[in-house]
C-alpha cells in the first residue's frame, strides 16, 4: 500500500524573508494574497477566513510564528471542507545569501486520501506559487474571488 504524501510546494521568492513572514502573519497581507481575514497571526492567535459565501469562516489556530522562518497553523473549523479540520498548513521560510528566500509550504494532512486533493493542490499552487510570491516581490496578489483567481478557476473548469 503506497504511503500518502502531504501537499508540499517550494517557491523561490525575490524578496526578503521578513516580507514573506509578514505576508503569512498580518491580516492585511493575508487578505492581499489569499482571502479576507480577521484575527491575529501571532502565535496563540486565531485567524478567520470567510472563504465561501453563506458558510462560517475557516478558523485556524496559529501554533507557531517564529520570525522570519516558520509559521504553522492548525485548522480548527472548516464547514465547507471538513477534511481540513486537524490539518496543519505550515510555511517554512529560508533566507538566501542574495537577499531572496525560499518558501516551502506544506499542508500536513492534505494528501491523496482526501477527496479535495486535486482542487486543493491547484488552489495552493495558485495562492502560494503565484499570488503570495507576486505580493512578496512587490506586485499585486491574486486572492480568493479576485478577477485573476476567477479567471484561473474558469480556465481549470474549461480544461
Amino acid at each position: 500500500m503506497p504511503i500518502s504524501t502531504d501537499y508540499r510546494t517550494t517557491v523561490r521568492i525575490n524578496g526578503p524573508a521578513d516580507v514573506v513572514f509578514d505576508a503569512v502573519t498580518t491580516t492585511e497581507s493575508l487578505a492581499a494574497w489569499w482571502s479576507p481575514v480577521t484575527g491575529s497571526g501571532h502565535a496563540g492567535g486565531e485567524l478567520r477566513f470567510p472563504m465561501v459565501a453563506d458558510q462560517p469562516p475557516l478558523l485556524v489556530r496559529v501554533d507557531e510564528a517564529t520570525r522570519p522562518t516558520t509559521v504553522r497553523w492548525t485548522v480548527i473549523e472548516c464547514t465547507f471542507m471538513p477534511d481540513w479540520v486537524g490539518t496543519q498548513p505550515t510555511f517554512t521560510i529560508t533566507p538566501l545569501d542574495d537577499g531572496s528566500c525560499e518558501l516551502t509550504f506544506e499542508h500536513r494532512g492534505l494528501n491523496d486520501e482526501l477527496e479535495c486533493i486535486d482542487m486543493c493542490s491547484r488552489s495552493w499552487n495558485h495562492f502560494v506559487g503565484t499570488s503570495l510570491r507576486e505580493l512578496a516581490e512587490g506586485g499585486p496578489g491574486a486572492p480568493n474571488r479576485s478577477p485573476r483567481d476567477l479567471a484561473r478557476r474558469a480556465a481549470e473548469e474549461n480544461g
